[in-house]
């Protein structure tokens, strides 16, 4: 809400001061107030619990909102790029006063915004706050060119910033882009080195083999994993033990769901046949 209400004023501001600059930040925060809305409906979403169709929960509807975060603000940072390269053969020299006003209250909005989503551990909470963390730079970053402007009267700055603006948010969208594409693809985790846990159970007593290990993320923070522990001729006691010990395993090298199947060393588990 409080970018909706700011992004209809630097609309204003930006035709009020000629300065492409502050509608480039503008039509930014068009995707963002979409973008945002979007996110904080599919967090919503992403808190209910496992059912008969989501065996895993939603949770990935968390993640959901960062990946369409990152794809609207590519497209409108390539718009603003086609806009704004052209203003470089005749650049107009905007309201100095009027675009100094607006940066100094666009980095109060969007620093209390991003003040309010800091801290979050999805993909979506941290594509919004990201977000709103650019925009906070980027308006510093037109207060600044607004001072020289009115000191220099180099007009040129201001679509040089739009464009600054344009390529710093278009590097991050596609990081994000990039990142929700692999969680999308259940690509393993950077945060998790799969021969470091094959080493790490395998130096628990009793497991001979670990083979079929297989790891992703639902939403970006939330890692499941799952793996099959050959064995040493062992009692169910022994069995259960050792499921118990390589859980706490994986658990300290931040896998926080882990499906474990035990096998015999005679013991064919079929995926030969797959």
């Amino acid at each position: 809400l409080l970018n909706l209400v700011f992004t209809a004023v630097e609309v204003v501001g930006g035709w009020w001061t000629g300065s492409i600059a502050v509608l480039t930040d503008a039509f930014h925060d068009v995707g963002d107030c979409l973008v945002l809305g979007t996110a904080w409906y599919l967090q919503q979403v992403a808190t209910k619990g496992r059912d008969a169709r989501y065996s895993y929960g939603y949770g990935r509807y968390s993640m959901l909102g960062g990946w369409l975060t990152s794809v609207v603000l590519i497209a409108g940072a390539i718009g603003m790029l086609v806009m704004t390269l052209p203003r470089l053969k005749d650049p107009a020299t905007p309201d100095t006063a009027g675009m100094i006003g607006i940066a100094l209250f666009g980095l109060a909005m969007n620093g209390l915004a991003a003040w309010r989503l800091q801290g979050g551990g999805t993909l979506n909470e941290r594509g919004a706050y990201l977000h709103l963390l650019e925009d906070v730079l980027g308006w510093a970053a037109v207060l600044v060119g607004g001072i020289i402007i009115q000191f220099t009267s180099w007009a040129i700055i201001d679509p040089l910033l739009s464009l600054a603006i344009s390529c710093f948010i278009l590097y991050n969208a596609i990081g994000t882009f990039r990142k929700g594409t692999g969680i999308l693809m259940q690509q393993t985790p950077s945060t998790v080195d799969m021969q470091a846990v094959r080493t790490r159970l395998l130096a628990l007593p009793h497991i001979t083999d670990v083979h079929d290990q297989h790891t992703w993320t639902l939403d970006g923070s939330f890692i499941v994993h799952t793996v099959h522990l050959v064995v040493a001729d062992v009692d169910l006691q022994l069995a259960l033990a050792t499921k118990a010990a390589a859980r706490a395993t994986m658990h300290e090298m931040g896998i926080h769901h882990a499906t474990i199947e035990l096998e015999w060393a005679n013991e064919r588990c079929g995926l030969e046949h797959h």
